[in-house]
């Protein structure tokens, strides 16, 4: 079988918010879904989009997707990427696909000077901590994650 790695286009919303509904029932998120297909697709697509997908074929079978978007380091001076999701559907992992994904985006850090690809991952998550770690990735288990949303997010945006 051979695998692709591409950028996702205007067709692929359907798959794309497809894919996201996979890794949430995957993470035990599914009921945290708030996204349509629309919204997905206006993010994605629209005429100046601020995230952007990656699909991953095997053969012609979709196979995953990373979704990213760029960050900056004040403390380097220029952007990164932040991974939001990325996402092999189970049956087809063990085929280097995930790896094949990030190694496109570690491809594009270089190409485009960017300082650091980063992104999360569930604590419970061993396999994934496992995959990340043999890629050299490493923890930083000294910052911890803050959110704002719903009405905490509202009370102070008021």
């Amino acid at each position: 079988m051979s695998l692709t790695i591409r950028p996702a286009v205007p067709a692929d919303a359907a798959l794309v918010f497809s894919l996201v509904r996979e890794l949430a029932e995957y993470e035990r998120l599914l009921h945290e879904v708030e996204a349509s297909q629309d919204m997905i697709a206006e993010a994605l697509f629209s005429r100046s989009p601020k995230v952007f997908a990656d699909i991953a074929e095997w053969g012609a079978e979709p196979a995953g997707f990373a979704l990213w978007f760029y960050n900056f380091s004040t403390f380097r001076g220029c952007h990164g990427i932040y991974l939001e999701d990325l996402f092999v559907r189970p049956p087809l992992r063990g085929h280097g696909i995930g790896k094949a994904l990030l190694q496109a985006l570690a491809r594009r850090c270089l190409a485009e000077g960017l300082a650091r690809l980063e992104w999360s991952v569930l604590d419970w998550n061993a396999p994934s901590i496992g995959f990340y770690k043999s890629l050299g990735a490493v923890a930083k288990d000294e910052w911890t994650v803050y959110r704002l949303s719903g009405e905490p997010l509202a009370r102070l945006g008021r």
